[in-house]
């Protein structure tokens, strides 16, 4: 299993992917491909997948590095991190949060953080048992 950067090449993937983490959200081809161009160009973003040698994807990974008063200094937001649910149990997931720790360190961030729906159990406690720890309850106000 390597990580693969992601590139536009890969935007139906990543779309099928998007689609799977949030399912409850209707999601319009144009405007998520959009938003994926601008997260590849963004310096402080980050997007990846865990793939075989054989081009076989199984998980994707995206994220965001930005400054807190919380944290006094760099923080990494992993924002989408999803494998095939055919794939969990065997390590794939872990192989992204290892890439993003990689990532964050270089960066030197202080730490990373992410939120994790309220249903999604099984994720709770994969996080756990990485090393997360519950720290907050989140909140969002649509628009």
């Amino acid at each position: 299993m390597k990580i693969k950067n992601a590139t536009i090449k890969d935007f139906d993937t990543a779309y099928e992917y998007i689609k799977k983490l949030w399912d409850y959200n209707t999601y319009d081809y144009e405007t998520t491909k959009e938003v994926y161009e601008k997260v590849l160009q963004d310096e402080n973003s980050f997007a990846f997948f865990a793939i075989e040698d054989d081009g076989t994807f199984h998980g994707f990974c995206h994220g965001d590095y930005f400054q807190t008063f919380w944290m006094s200094g760099l923080t990494c937001y992993v924002s989408s991190l999803i494998t095939n649910e055919e794939d969990r149990g065997k390590g794939y997931g872990v192989k992204l949060l290892d890439h993003v720790k990689k990532l964050a360190k270089e960066r030197g961030c202080k730490a990373i953080t992410l939120d994790s729906g309220l249903p999604r159990v099984q994720a709770h406690g994969f996080y756990e048992h990485y090393g997360f720890e519950k720290s907050c309850y989140g909140f969002e106000l649509a628009l």
